[in-house]
């Protein structure tokens, strides 16, 4: 039976929020993108009075990306992971995929981050599948979208559990692991027999947390 490691990304694998830190990124390496600022912000005012959920948030701060032509995009998230990405990895994080994979996992990263740059973490030679949020490029003047649900959640083990079907996975889940900051991934705790929080603040008797640098 095929065994999973499974990883959560943003404050699990690194120590910032990836999508901030692409944010921050892009906007040095075209500034002309600053005047989508406030279209971005207003989406963050109305997800906090509930006026939008995370979902069409999320969806309206990522659309300044629409305005970056396709082949430069790819260009600077390229380079975003080799100038920022691969430098905020928890060198714990990235010794435990090491071993994990050597004992005969596969290694799964699965994220409420957009998929169209968690895809540049397929540069970790052990890492078999990313999941995250589908963005679709806008076209045409047409704005950009999310397809599908937030990948957070509930989602992460429908999208998940779809991976394995496609694959014909026969999965022992109670001989699987889990590795996340946050108890939002409860589901996915819950699903394998090896639960570990990281670097988690609070108290938790059931999970075990780890402390990673």
């Amino acid at each position: 039976m095929d065994k999973l490691a499974i990883f959560d990304i943003d404050y699990t694998l690194t120590k910032k929020e990836t999508l901030i830190e692409f944010y921050k990124f892009i906007i040095k390496k075209k500034p002309s993108l600053l005047r989508h600022m406030p279209r971005s912000m207003y989406a963050g005012i109305l997800y906090l009075f509930k006026v939008y959920d995370l979902r069409k948030a999320k969806e309206k701060f990522i659309s300044f990306i629409d305005n970056v032509e396709e082949k430069e995009l790819e260009s600077i998230i390229k380079e975003f992971y080799e100038k920022v990405l691969s430098k905020i990895l928890y060198e714990d994080s990235m010794e435990m995929i090491r071993k994990l994979k050597k004992d005969g996992n596969k290694i799964i990263l699965i994220s409420a981050s957009s998929e169209f740059y968690l895809k540049e973490f397929y540069n970790i030679k052990e890492v078999d599948k990313i999941i995250g949020t589908r963005y679709e490029f806008g076209t045409n003047g047409a704005p950009g979208r999310i397809i599908g649900p937030n990948c957070k959640g509930e989602e992460k083990v429908i999208r998940l559990k779809k991976f394995i079907k496609e694959e014909k996975m026969d999965v022992d889940f109670k001989e699987s692991f889990m590795f996340s900051d946050s108890l939002s991934d409860a589901p996915l705790f819950n699903l394998v027999g090896h639960p570990y929080l990281i670097n988690y603040k609070g108290k938790s008797q059931k999970i075990e947390i780890l402390k990673w640098k």
